[in-house]
């Protein structure tokens, strides 16, 4: 409301002063009028004096007839007064108030009337006046000449008819501003109806729905904040849907190795079995249960990349790589494989954790189903606008019927000591990230060969050497 009607009460005063200036001005031009009929009403009564006809040499002399009540009828409504005064020829006083002060002016070029005729505004015994400069030629038996009548009337009915005239504007704009904001409360309270309406029912909710926002009827306007505040609540479902699902197999999964670890140490403080023995067998359990805490940590990573707005920095995908399978040399060793490794440098958007974790996962897949003897080969490239990461196992690869759960939480196959999380965890970091990744069964003939897993992340476009211009398809 202030800001609409703020401008608007600002611009009526601006308005108002203009308004009372120019009704003055029309003021002086419809008395105008009246003040020079009064003159030219007194020139009519103007003579001149037949004293100098007989040739003595003496000036011809201008005469007034006229009396102050021939005036009364051009005041009107006595509200006004008249003054007026006649000099002669050589300026000389002839006529009226001797104490209104004498014109010593000029007439304009071109004035409003045809008649020479000047207005200006003076004052004349204390009070402010319009005065009215008359030159007026007079002719007779004693000679000829130029009269100059000046005629002043006081301000008060001039002043009454700009007041009238503001007064009937003002009443009309204070009008104008009391229906604007009538106007304004009417539409607004229209108007934000629906969203209060929307705020009670969101209000109203129990703090678990998370459904959408359902406003059909709020303003065009609005549509565009209902949809964001419905796609804020869709990221605010799945998230929390990710919670729950993360604490749920959270103790799915670690309820087991807990359980087992209760009864590994229940035992060997009975002596049922030998210490050495029971700690060898505490060490895996927890072993197994740090495992799948780490990789549940690291599943909840994965869905916070999901919904990381910011940003991703920049890594070299081919530095990390070698990084990874240096931490994982010892295991190589353990199971003699054949191991090499070729690599081109790649700089792709991502974490280096994420990064980190998905060759880890994969690395550590293929060393885990490796036969002991077998080898096992890592290759990093890239195109103009891919990087690929292909790891080649020689294990015995995947059935069909595994190939169905690949990438499900918690699918491990037949003899598999794993979590099941480690694949589930790749294909999260890579889709995060725009990629691809697939597990693909390695034949020759008929003959089983092994098993190569191949991801394809888009390069970053502020890499060193790769062209901006050049994007992921």
């Amino acid at each position: 409301m202030v800001g609409i009607l703020l401008p608007v009460v600002v611009l009526i005063g601006f308005n108002t002063v203009s308004l009372y200036r120019q009704a003055l001005q029309a003021a002086d031009t419809a008395y105008d009028r009246t003040l020079l009929a009064t003159a030219k009403s007194i020139g009519e009564l103007l003579e001149i004096s037949v004293s100098g006809k007989n040739g003595d040499g003496s000036p011809p002399q201008l005469l007034a007839k006229l009396s102050y009540s021939a005036l009364e009828p051009f005041e009107a409504d006595n509200r006004s007064r008249i003054y007026y005064r006649v000099s002669g020829f050589a300026g000389e006083m002839v006529s009226g108030f001797e104490d209104l002060p004498a014109w010593q002016g000029q007439l304009p070029n071109q004035g409003p009337y045809a008649a020479l005729v000047t207005f200006y505004d003076a004052e004349f015994r204390g009070e402010p006046v319009r005065m009215a400069v008359l030159l007026q030629p007079v002719a007779g038996a004693g000679g000829q000449g130029m009269a100059t009548i000046q005629v002043a009337e006081t301000l008060e009915l001039r002043r009454t008819l700009a007041h009238q005239i503001l007064l009937e504007t003002v009443w009309r704009q204070v009008l104008l501003v009391l229906v604007i904001g009538g106007v304004v409360i009417v539409v607004v309270q229209r108007a934000t109806a629906p969203v209060r309406r929307l705020s009670k029912q969101l209000l109203e909710r129990k703090e678990d729905d998370l459904s959408p926002v359902q406003a059909p009827d709020a303003p065009r306007e609005w549509q565009p904040l209902v949809e964001a505040t419905n796609q804020v609540v869709e990221r605010l479902s799945h998230l929390l849907e990710s919670q729950k699902r993360f604490v749920r197999d959270a103790s799915h999964q670690l309820k087991t190795p807990l359980a087992v670890l209760k009864l590994q140490v229940q035992s060997a403080r009975l002596g049922d079995v030998d210490a050495m023995q029971a700690l060898a067998e505490i060490d895996q359990t927890v072993g197994r249960a740090t495992q799948v805490a780490n990789q549940m940590l690291a599943l909840a990573k994965v869905e916070q990349l999901h919904q990381e707005l910011e940003p991703l920095p920049t890594q070299d995908w081919a530095a990390l790589t070698r990084d990874v399978a240096l931490d994982l040399a010892p295991l190589i060793a353990d199971h003699h494989l054949d191991f090499d490794i070729e690599t081109e440098a790649a700089w792709v958007d991502s974490h280096a954790w994420a990064l980190r974790e998905l060759t880890r996962n994969l690395l550590h897949n293929a060393i885990s189903h490796s036969p002991s003897g077998g080898s096992l080969h890592i290759t990093l490239s890239k195109t103009d606008a891919w990087a690929r990461l292909l790891i080649a196992d020689t294990g015995p690869g995947i059935s069909a019927a595994q190939q169905a759960r690949l990438f499900l939480p918690f699918a491990t196959g037949p003899g598999s000591q794993g979590s099941g999380l480690g694949l589930a965890i790749c294909q999260g970091i890579v889709q995060s990230l725009g990629g691809k990744i697939a597990l693909e069964n390695r034949v020759h003939g008929a003959q089983m060969e092994g098993l190569n897993a191949i991801v394809d992340l888009p390069l970053s476009a502020a890499g060193p050497g790769r062209d901006p211009e050049v994007g992921a398809p």
